[in-house]
C-alpha cells in the first residue's frame, strides 16, 4: 500500500483463499479494538465492514508516520474469547508507518484467530489494498468482481468515487445476503449513520465534508 495524507483510502482485505476470518461475535469484536489501537491513530474513519471473510475501512489519512510507543500496539497483553497471549511485536524503531500500523493488526488478529481455532499459516491475503477514492489521477479502472470483493468504476472519480465507495461499503451485507437492510448488520457502521448507537469509531464531522450522510 502507498499511502499520503489528506487522502481518502478505501482499503481492504480478504481470508487467504476466501477462508473466513471472523468465527463468533467476540471476533468482531475484538477486531473493532485492533481497529482503535492501529488504525484511528493516524486516520479518521468514515466507514468501516466486517463481513465473515473479509473486511473494509475508508479513511481519511491523517498522518502516514507517527512516534512508536507502547499505546499503539507494542509489547501488549492480547486476549481474545478467553484466550490469552502476549503480544511478539517490541518496540525496534522511534516510529511507526500507518502501512507498518495495519500489517501489525493483521498480524496480531491472526495470532489470536490461529490459537482459538487451532490453526496455523496465514489467516489474510499478503497483500492489504489500499485505493484512493479521491487523488487527482483517478483509482479503480472498473466495476467487477475479482477475488470475491467488489471494485468500483465512476466518472469523475474526485468527486463522486467518495459518496459510491461510502454506500458500497455499507450495502456489502445486504448484497450478501445476510440482512436486509444495512443498518441491521452490527458489525459496520451503517447503524452508527443511522443513529442507532455510538462506538465512536467513526467521525461524522469528517465524513460529511466528502459524503451525503
Amino acid at each position: 500500500m502507498q499511502l499520503e495524507k489528506n487522502y481518502i483510502y478505501h482499503i481492504y482485505n480478504q481470508g487467504n483463499n476466501r477462508r473466513k476470518i471472523f468465527y463468533i461475535r467476540d471476533n468482531y469484536l475484538f477486531f473493532i479494538e485492533k481497529i482503535r489501537t492501529y488504525v484511528i491513530p493516524y486516520s479518521d474513519i468514515l466507514a468501516w465492514c466486517l463481513m465473515p471473510n473479509h473486511f473494509h475501512l475508508m479513511v481519511y489519512v491523517r498522518e502516514v508516520e507517527l512516534p512508536a510507543t507502547p499505546s499503539q500496539g507494542f509489547t501488549s497483553s492480547e486476549t481474545l474469547t478467553g484466550l490469552t497471549g502476549t503480544s511478539s511485536e517490541t518496540l525496534t524503531g522511534r516510529s511507526r508507518t500507518f502501512n507498518d500500523s495495519i500489517g501489525i493488526m493483521l498480524r496480531s488478529y491472526t495470532r489470536a484467530i490461529n490459537k482459538q481455532e487451532n490453526f496455523t499459516g496465514s489467516l489474510f491475503r499478503k497483500e492489504t489494498k489500499a485505493e484512493c477514492v479521491n487523488c487527482p489521477k483517478g483509482v479503480a479502472p472498473a466495476y467487477f468482481t475479482k477475488d470475491g470483493i467488489a471494485k468500483i468504476n465512476f466518472q469523475n472519480l474526485q468527486k463522486q468515487y467518495p459518496q459510491i465507495c461510502f454506500n458500497y461499503i455499507h450495502q456489502n451485507p445486504v448484497k450478501a445476503g445476510l440482512v436486509n437492510y444495512a443498518p441491521e448488520w452490527e458489525f459496520s457502521s451503517a447503524p452508527e449513520y443511522e443513529g442507532l448507537r455510538n462506538w465512536e469509531l467513526v467521525n461524522k464531522a469528517v465524513a460529511s465534508k466528502y459524503v451525503i450522510i
